[in-house]
């Protein structure tokens, strides 16, 4: 009986366990092979850096929401936007339904920190712009690209809580097919005592 006792108490949390996996509601994961209808660019990025891996939403979901990592450090080398990830849901929830998501990202910069999450009132992303600011040269403190907005599928507006440096470039092409579904970023590695950049640019992908 003492022997047996610790056996029926194994096997009743392994069966427990199972239970639990099986009724609790799984999370769609993320994917680089997803196929997409084009590329989303901008003019106004930069060219300098590696691009990181295409990182899109689970099949079937798209970006409804996003955040950013900003650097707005006080010092003498500041870099702006080092980061973004989108939020992805299925299409058909509201705003009051985004409490199961997927977070995806290409690769960021290493300076800042993460805001909250910015979703659209009901829709997908479907546009975005990037704020950049000017090459200053050698002597200049180069941040690059300072903030980012999105457009969302109700029409509404999303600007990120990025910085006020630089200037708003031209829209990307509208995603009227569905809506964004991936991104891929490019980013300057740290420079050492050199000026350090971080996010570069900015590619996302429109889905149907």
């Amino acid at each position: 009986m003492h022997n047996f006792t610790p056996m029926m108490f194994s096997l009743l949390v392994i069966i427990g366990l199972q239970v639990s996996v099986q009724a609790g509601e799984r999370r769609p994961e993320r994917t680089i092979n997803r196929i997409y209808k084009w590329e989303m660019t901008v003019t106004n990025g930069g060219g300098l850096g590696k691009w990181g891996r295409r990182q899109m939403c689970p099949s079937g979901t798209y970006a409804a929401g996003f955040s950013l990592r900003v650097d707005n450090g006080q010092n003498d080398d500041q870099t702006g936007l080092n980061g973004i990830q989108l939020h992805c849901v299925y299409p058909y929830t509201g705003a009051s339904s985004y409490y199961d998501y997927s977070s995806v990202q290409s690769d960021v910069g290493s300076w800042g920190q993460w805001t909250e999450i910015k979703w659209c009132p009901s829709g997908v992303l479907i546009d975005f712009r990037l704020r950049v600011e000017k090459y200053k040269g050698y002597d200049g403190d180069d941040t690059s690209v300072n903030n980012i907005e999105f457009q969302c599928s109700d029409s509404s507006f999303l600007v990120g809580e990025g910085t006020y440096r630089g200037d708003w470039g031209t829209w990307s092409r509208i995603c009227r097919e569905k809506g964004i579904c991936g991104i891929k970023t490019l980013v300057v590695e740290p420079q050492g005592t050199g000026d350090d950049i971080a996010l570069n640019n900015v590619i996302m992908y429109c889905c149907k």
